[in-house]
């Protein structure tokens, strides 16, 4: 009997498929709820921390704006946080541990000595130290040739790319390891043999039979990004007003309590929008690496 197929494989795993199902509601509501939402929910308003009700769904926060227009537009942006910046880890960790494994011997010893270099450096300093470094030169550079869209984007421009290079360090080690399991095989040595180029070999021998673990590893590393952007947008150092990401909403939720009296629904849709969106990752990442793993059993 052949293997199932991957969706049906997961179609089998009711934690696969709720994941999937959460996922898909949220990304929905992300991209289209800010567009549908009538125009006065995007502008402050008279009602100042309103509780939940039928014309504001989430409540209103400080300003009197809607909460629940902001929700989504927080979501949509953390979700964009998250997946860009995995994109850039994916493709700086899977080339830098290709050619690390694949090459082997002092040049593999030297590029993991690199990593380790570079896991030493504190996270927080190293975007800080990114941000002021290149966020001026970005906005000037878009301001030059009349990019408005970067200019407004610039500091989240800047963001993504600095979690994407912190985070690129895991899938470099996973995937150099798995390469040099792949290389001593049957089919790169015949490939090898047969005098084909380097290149040819690692990304038409050993690249595809790495898509599993990258697949995996990159459902994973999402949540990752998302909870760091959130983590600096709750410090103040990364998403700016009036702009939200969920973490900048959770730092206004968490200024809003007091002892007198508590605006619970600041911190509830937030945090609910969080938890969920995280769950749903990691929940998915254990759902594909039980079925893209061969020694798994049901």
């Amino acid at each position: 009997m052949t293997e199932p197929g991957l969706c049906k494989q997961l179609s089998r795993n009711p934690s696969a498929v709720a994941a999937v199902g959460i996922l898909t509601i949220i990304v929905i509501l992300a991209l289209v709820g800010p567009e549908v939402l009538p125009a006065s929910y995007r502008e402050p308003g008279p009602d100042q921390y309103s509780p939940p009700s039928w014309a504001h769904p989430f409540g209103t926060d400080l300003n009197g704006r809607d909460l629940m227009f902001r929700v989504l537009s927080g979501t949509r942006l953390s979700l964009l946080v998250g997946i860009c910046g995995a994109a850039i880890s994916l493709i700086l960790g899977t080339a830098y541990g290709l050619v690390s494994g694949y090459v082997g011997g002092r040049v593999d010893q030297i590029m993991m000595r690199g990593v380790d270099i570079l896991y030493s450096i504190p996270r927080l300093i190293f975007i800080l130290v990114f941000i002021n470094a290149f966020n001026a030169t970005l906005e000037q550079f878009a301001a030059e040739r009349n990019w408005v869209w970067l200019v407004d984007y610039s500091r989240i421009a800047i963001l993504i790319i600095s979690l994407g290079v912190i985070e690129w360090l895991t899938m470099a080690r996973i995937v150099r390891g798995q390469v040099l399991a792949i290389k001593s095989r049957t089919f790169v040595l015949a490939a090898q043999a047969l005098g084909q180029s380097h290149l040819r070999i690692l990304l038409r021998h050993i690249l595809p039979n790495l898509l599993g673990v990258i697949v995996v590893y990159l459902t994973l590393t999402i949540p990752a990004v998302i909870i760091d952007e959130s983590f600096l947008s709750f410090l103040g150092l990364g998403t700016q007003a009036p702009r939200a990401s969920l973490g900048s909403l959770l730092a206004d939720g968490a200024s809003a309590i007091n002892p007198v009296r508590s605006f619970w629904w600041m911190i509830l849709f937030p945090s609910a929008f969080m938890a969920l969106t995280l769950l749903s990752l990691n929940f998915l990442g254990d759902a594909l690496r039980d079925a893209l793993d061969p020694r798994a059993k049901n």
